[in-house]
């Protein structure tokens, strides 16, 4: 244990024993630079300089337009241009499909398959847009039963677990 404790004591005043770094003119020997550093000095120095280049880094790539050059990014704009894209080819699948439906009913006054009397752009136009058709949603009979036999084998859940509860 003792030997234990002087070798981490021997650590720590390493740690602490003063060096001086001194720069010198290899002509002349002359002293340019000198100054007085120990380890621990060193060794902070160089992790808080790390911590802080990470954190410039981080920065200017969160907070700039830098980021875009990441591969995985993609610019504003261009998210915006794709917005703008997906409406308008919408209304224009829209308006495409109102235009095929004139078209095939134009094409039904010319053939003489419909009465010039009943031909009105507005009904065409009315017919063309896509109504939702009521869906019933009432259970079936299957359903039915599935919910029976899950209430029943909850029911049953239930009484072993109040019966298991009094036992202990």
């Amino acid at each position: 244990m003792s030997g234990n404790r002087s070798r981490k004591g021997k650590f720590w005043k390493r740690l602490l024993i003063k060096n001086r770094l001194v720069i010198l003119n290899e002509d002349t020997f002359e002293e340019i630079f000198s100054f007085k550093l120990n380890i621990m000095s060193v060794f902070v120095t160089l992790t808080l300089g790390a911590i802080i280049l990470i954190s410039i880094t981080t920065v200017l790539i969160a907070f700039t337009p830098l980021r875009e050059f990441i591969p995985g990014y993609s610019s504003s704009k261009l998210k915006r241009d794709a917005t703008v894209l997906a409406l308008k080819s919408d209304s224009l699948t829209v308006a495409l499909k109102k235009n095929e439906a004139y078209i095939k009913s134009i094409q039904k006054v010319l053939n003489g398959d419909l009465e010039y009397a009943k031909f009105n752009k507005d009904s065409i136009l009315s017919s063309s847009s896509e109504s939702t058709e009521p869906v019933d949603l009432s259970p079936s009979q299957n359903e039915k039963e599935l919910r029976n036999r899950v209430a029943k084998e909850e029911k049953m859940d239930s009484k072993l677990q109040n019966t298991n509860s009094r036992k202990k």
